[in-house]
């Protein structure tokens, strides 16, 4: 690692940028709008946080392997263990996560080039997210286990945080450390409501993925909830038991409308000269809120019936962030009308 201090080799080259461009198209939107302080932390730990996420999602029946597979890359990460995920490379059906898998040594050599302070930050995030990919393992097994599903809502609520709140603290720390310089005062309420920022895109990816979820033999909605509407997880296969679970599902999606606001509150609280960096917040925000108020109206269960936000729209809100981070009274009716509707479709 890098000491603090010392000036740091190019971490995010051609060859980096160009796995980040195949492997995260929307967040990738938003990277580039980062400001340079802090674009290669961000942008390294959504690498390094995809590999995990690929072994764990990786399709095949044998549970006990993701799970070594996933312990000798955190071996890796931690101790500079040596590991070989090339079995693992080898039957990944999406092209763009094969050759991540089989860029890992760059990957790596770009986490070894951070500086030490930054390193430690994205140590601490991974330990965190890559508890929440292994619980996951544990508890659902791979693929063709029969399907499972969390039991309560604190579950839910320690997995949101495991695998995206705690991205929110990562988020909130290196943007302190390298951009706000003292630019927020209460950095115990933006920590907190970064977690929630976080929470909130997780929220929005569990309540639209259902389907694939459910075909992975994993259900994320509670047990104890879908009881008390006379439910178990099994009805959530059929798309016509949308009218059953409409009632609890909007629950969830008023959950993450809650979350959203505290989003929302984030962004406020980042001095308006940081553009950039309030523009890389106000578009996850606006496009997440847009997808919640296209899962009130369709059928979530259906899986034939992707429901996601147009390339169009989403150059539309792009468009009207950038100005808004210029017009606070455009940022704000853009994020105010998107709470809105999100709670309430017009």
């Amino acid at each position: 690692m890098a000491r603090p201090g010392e000036e740091m080799a190019e971490v995010i080259n051609s060859h980096i940028d160009g796995l980040l461009k195949a492997t995260s198209r929307s967040f990738h939107l938003t990277l580039t709008t980062l400001p340079k302080t802090v674009r290669d932390q961000f942008g390294l730990l959504y690498l390094l946080a995809r590999l995990a996420d690929t072994i764990a999602d990786s399709k095949t029946e044998n549970a006990e392997a993701l799970i070594e597979a996933l312990d000798g890359y955190h071996g890796l990460l931690v101790d500079d263990e040596a590991v070989d995920l090339s079995d693992i490379a080898s039957i990944q059906e999406d092209p763009d996560e094969k050759r991540l898998l089989e860029n890992l040594d760059s990957v790596i050599a770009a986490y070894r080039a951070m500086s030490s302070e930054d390193a430690v930050l994205m140590q601490r995030c991974l330990d965190i997210i890559i508890s929440g990919q292994r619980l996951d393992l544990v508890r659902f097994g791979a693929l063709g286990s029969d399907l499972t599903t969390l039991e309560n809502d604190v579950e839910l609520d320690d997995y949101a945080y495991r695998v995206a709140g705690s991205v929110g603290e990562f988020w909130t720390a290196i943007t302190l450390l390298h951009e706000l310089d003292g630019g927020v005062t209460d950095t115990e309420t933006f920590d907190a409501l970064g977690v929630r920022f976080g929470k909130a895109l997780q929220m929005t990816n569990i309540l639209r993925d259902i389907p694939a979820d459910i075909a992975l033999g994993r259900c994320y909605i509670p047990s104890q909830r879908l009881a008390e509407f006379g439910m178990t997880h099994e009805d959530l296969r059929n798309p016509e038991s949308i009218s059953a679970f409409r009632p609890l599902y909007n629950f969830y999606l008023d959950l993450a409308c809650d979350h959203y606001e505290a989003a929302i509150r984030y962004i406020r609280m980042i001095p308006r000269k940081h553009h950039n960096l309030r523009l890389a917040c106000i578009l996850p925000v606006a496009i997440g809120l847009d997808t919640l108020s296209l899962l009130r109206t369709g059928n979530v269960l259906d899986a034939g019936e992707r429901i996601k936000v147009s390339r169009g729209r989403i150059k539309r809100i792009a468009a009207l962030s950038a100005t808004g981070t210029r017009l606070k009274v455009l940022e704000d009716r853009l994020l105010n009308k998107a709470l809105a509707k999100a709670r309430k479709p017009l």
